[in-house]
């Protein structure tokens, strides 16, 4: 691993005076939680994150500057989860926005999920939520509080950019355009990307998730309401875990499921979690990545495929990587038509745009040696998915 980016070090020493916070959790979360407000029974979500800031307290190789994004995420989810809830109270009819036959884009990370999304969203029949919105959900916000809330969202990513300055080559960012829907659930899998916390880690495979997906359904009435109806276009590679509870709160949803050889998938995330974590834990633990990443990318897969029998064969699509990661333009108008939506003119010519690489990015390469990892072990973890991937490329080849 390189050395930290100059920027970096220097937040580190900048915010290390407050670093000893950390360890009075409820002080800290007590002043978050008393600025985010609280609506009428939400005490349980509330001190749900009180638990999560305290573990995320005491995870090992913590840096100041993780510190702070630790109460950044809390913070973050507290104030949104307030606002989305005082919004509905004052407007009622929120709550009865149609989510009408949305779709999900899941599968691995690292399957093509960023691009198939970005396709699925060049309709204008379609609407995907996009990275500000998620950051700060809110009804149409008259235009200076519109540039502010995009502003906050283009400062969130330069800093990304400015400590993590491979993460971009990797998974590229942009304020302005559709992003996953991880950034609104409560509880998905990102804090782990941040920090090992192994109490919460325990926690999070305990948990209901269908309450999380009330509130990411309340989430997107808000931003529905007082606008044009147009059919949802989401994503999270962490909707793999929690299908069940997904379908549950939208039993009509079509369920878009990108596959791709999960050694590869394995090396590239871990890629991507090595990047990202540099900004909050040193020294990075590489082996580390590798034994909790596997267990918990194999744990959401097994849950896949136990939620995948219920699915009616009507709302699933299975999209190889070759659709959209070798071939888009062949690929495109399959994926549309797979979703029952027309694949136009209009269509085919935004598509260079959705699926070219960002300007300056580097080719990503990765190993999945250094994560202390071998094909062989991620087979294993995968047995049943190999399978299942082997039926879909035989599905979509032609004899």
């Amino acid at each position: 691993m390189s050395s930290s980016p100059l920027a970096l070090t220097l937040a580190n020493l900048l915010v290390r005076p407050a670093f000893g916070s950390r360890h009075d959790p409820g002080r800290i979360f007590d002043r978050i939680a008393a600025k985010a407000g609280q609506a009428p029974g939400d005490r349980q979500f509330v001190e749900d994150f009180r638990s999560l800031l305290g573990w995320w307290a005491k995870a090992d190789r913590l840096t100041p500057v993780g510190w702070l994004s630790a109460q950044a995420h809390v913070r973050r989810h507290l104030t949104n989860r307030a606002r989305v809830r005082r919004l509905i109270a004052e407007h009622p009819e929120i709550a009865r926005e149609p989510i009408e036959k949305p779709v999900f884009v899941v599968g691995l990370p690292r399957t093509a999920t960023t691009v198939t999304h970005a396709v699925l969203a060049l309709s204008e029949e379609h609407r995907s939520p996009l990275l500000w919105e998620l950051l700060a959900p809110d009804l149409r916000l008259p235009p200076r509080q519109r540039r502010r809330a995009i502003a906050a969202g283009r400062r969130m990513v330069q800093g990304t950019d400015l400590f993590a300055p491979r993460f971009r080559d990797i998974h590229a960012m942009v304020a302005e355009g559709p992003e996953e829907c991880t950034f609104a659930l409560p509880h998905a899998l990102m804090p782990f990307s941040q920090a090992r916390i192994p109490e919460y880690r325990d926690w999070h495979c305990e948990r209901d998730f269908v309450p999380d997906y009330q509130y990411l359904k309340q989430v997107y009435q808000v931003l529905q309401y007082g606008r044009p109806r147009r059919r949802w276009m989401l994503k999270s590679p962490m909707h793999l875990e929690n299908l069940d509870a997904l379908r549950t709160v939208f039993p009509d949803a079509t369920i878009v499921w990108c596959h791709r050889d999960p050694v590869t998938v394995v090396a590239s995330f871990c890629s991507l979690i090595e990047h990202g974590m540099a900004v909050s834990a040193r020294p990075v633990d590489l082996p580390g990545i590798g034994a909790v990443w596997l267990d918990l990318l194999s744990r959401a897969m097994t849950r896949g495929l136990a939620a995948r029998a219920d699915i009616p064969p009507e709302q699933l699509v299975d999209v190889p990587y070759s659709w959209l990661g070798s071939d888009p333009t062949a690929g495109a108008p399959k994926l549309y038509a797979a979703v029952g939506a027309p694949w136009t003119q209009a269509d085919a010519a935004r598509l260079p745009a959705a699926v070219a690489r960002p300007k300056g990015t580097r080719r990503h390469t990765y190993d999945l040696a250094r994560y202390g990892l071998t094909p062989a072990d991620v087979e294993a973890a995968f047995t049943d998915y190999v399978a299942l991937r082997a039926e879909v490329d035989r599905a979509v080849t032609p004899t």
